[in-house]
């Protein structure tokens, strides 16, 4: 077992001189006889007098968890912190806030989240107050496959700095893997934050001699410890003479202890394929014997680390050129990251497994195949005996109605039709009499009805109340899911005017915006209402939690 060295922070890392110093020092404390520790206490509890708003903008949840969760530990130090949605903005004095951290995710490729748009929307315009008075720092969690990564963080961070704000803690963008980036983030801004004002008198920093440690033993399976999983079934959800090839993965969770709900996402650390690594090593010149640090900090063999540790997206227009050092090759990759698929079964109806619906990634570039990495390391690289790393991510904000009797109106073309399978598995194995009506839309319906048996068995016995689909190719006109919508505009207000929720999944950048304007368009064909009226109704649904996007 390698001995670890004392950790410090590189000089990129976006902290000022003094928050480094400290935050080395608090490192280094972490470490004793070569055992991670954490500290377990902090501040007096009387100290905790100071207010701190985190103020989180979520989509499924896990901004919401994390805000949650830094507001108890920041209790620790010596704030009388509180957690609250961007939705409840209208309940905020922001004359009164004088520390502010934002804990908010970015939604589809560089939108606001849908409890943050409303509040973004107040705080962009020449009515937002402003905060000359008040500390503020961000957190931004998002996924780099975008474009506009992180973009939601980084327009409140610019724009709270333009009302007057003043930064104590640099931003800080989070891949999925989010943990070490948000506890450094965090740490630093309680430094920040104590590091100020008289009126902070009282309020304690724990200082690595204070804090009594105990060492981190690992507590079960999680995203720091994937479960080595195994594959049951693989199998092609597409008929012969499709355009796509769709997946349907079946993954042994026996004796992992991992816990899902529907709504649920499960995250796979896969590994890259070995012919492409192949290539980027002959084009380098490289044998793949060379030894580099992954950015874990664990020495491997190039081509084991280009394998299983980095994320070789920057390779698929470009292949490194020939006489690149092992070193520079490695340092110009990120960290691989899990691959979050939204889970397509319930625990209730498949105890010990977990179903996945995948659309297979492969495109050319160049005239050379190139492939998605997680999509085809299920697919094609993954046999019974090769262990799958999986951890369950949940979503507490896409979830089934608690009222068992409430209407639910599910549109998911293609693979979003992934947690609607689930949540129909999970209202029959609970017994839920409320309607169901489930929208789905492909390209053919001979080639591209995923699941069609089991769905049509839902609505031959009435369990399916309403089942639309929509396949865009059968016919020259193309037709789509949102054309279902207005077509059953009056059918559709009624069940929303009942209590009805409406759920979307699927691709964020179209899809989703063309389902919302057909939405939109529902409440004013069929409810009577003008645009305005419509918009306010749409976001009361929202409010309510009665319309819930898994979109990506």
């Amino acid at each position: 077992m390698p001995t670890l060295e004392t950790p410090t922070l590189p000089e990129t890392a976006p902290f000022t001189p003094e928050q480094r110093a400290w935050l080395n020092g608090y490192l280094a404390g972490l470490l004793s006889a070569d055992k991670l520790v954490v500290p377990t206490t902090a501040a007096p509890a009387s100290a905790a007098t100071l207010p701190l708003l985190f103020l989180f903008g979520s989509q499924t949840g896990t901004a919401e968890a994390l805000a949650g969760r830094l507001a108890k530990e920041a209790k620790k130090h010596g704030f009388n912190a509180r957690p609250m949605s961007m939705e409840d903005h209208a309940k905020i004095n922001f004359a009164e806030e004088k520390r502010i951290a934002i804990i908010t995710s970015t939604y589809g490729d560089g939108e606001m989240p849908d409890n943050a748009q409303a509040f973004w929307e107040i705080l962009k315009s020449d009515a937002a107050p402003r905060l000359d008075h008040c500390e503020f720092s961000v957190l931004a969690l998002g996924d780099s496959n975008y474009a506009q990564f992180c973009q939601a963080g980084k327009n409140f961070d610019a724009r709270l700095e333009e009302l007057g704000a003043k930064r104590v803690q640099a931003r800080v963008d989070c891949e999925v893997d989010y943990e070490d980036n948000a506890k450094l983030w965090f740490e630093g801004l309680m430094v920040g934050l104590s590091a100020t004002p008289a009126e902070k008198t009282g309020a304690a920093t724990p200082t690595p001699d204070a804090a009594v440690a105990e060492k981190v033993t690992p507590v079960g399976f999680s995203k720091k410890n994937p479960f080595p999983a195994r594959l049951k079934t693989n199998r092609k959800l597409n008929g012969e003479g499709s355009a796509k090839d769709t997946r349907h993965f079946e993954i042994v969770l026996e004796g992992s202890g991992l816990n899902y709900e529907v709504g649920d996402a499960l995250g796979v650390m896969p590994s890259n394929c070995g012919d492409f690594v192949q290539e980027i090593l002959d084009a380098a010149g490289l044998d793949g014997e060379q030894a580099v640090l992954t950015p874990s900090g664990i020495e491997k063999p190039l081509r084991l680390a280009l394998t299983t540790d980095f994320d070789l997206k920057p390779f698929i227009t470009e292949l490194p050129a020939k006489g690149i050092s092992a070193a520079d090759l490695a340092g110009r990759l990120k960290k691989m990251q899990p691959r979050l698929y939204s889970i397509s079964s319930s625990p209730k109806a498949h105890p010990g497994e977990v179903h996945l619906t995948v659309g297979v990634v492969r495109f050319e570039v160049g005239g050379k195949l190139r492939k998605g990495a997680c999509s085809t390391f299920l697919a094609e690289r993954v046999s019974a005996e090769t262990p799958i790393p999986v951890f369950v991510h949940a979503s507490p904000g896409f979830k089934i109605p608690k009222d068992l009797d409430a209407p639910m109106i599910m549109v998911g073309p293609g693979t979003g039709i992934a947690p609607f399978r689930a949540f129909l598995e999970e209202r029959r194995a609970i017994g839920a009499t409320g309607r169901n009506w489930l929208l789905f839309g492909d390209q053919r319906s001979s080639t591209d009805f995923l699941y069609r048996e089991q769905l049509e068995g839902w609505q031959k016995d009435g369990f399916l109340t309403r089942f639309d689909t929509a396949f865009s190719r059968d016919q020259a006109e193309k037709v789509y899911v949102q054309n279902r919508m207005i077509e059953n505009a009056e059918e559709m207000w009624a069940w929303l005017e009942a209590g009805g929720y409406f759920y979307v999944c699927g691709e964020a950048a179209r899809m989703a915006k063309d389902v919302d304007a057909a939405l939109h368009k529902v409440c004013e064909l069929a409810g009577k209402l003008d645009p305005e009226a419509a918009v306010a109704y749409v976001k009361n649904l929202k409010t309510q939690k009665r319309y819930c996007r898994d979109v990506y």
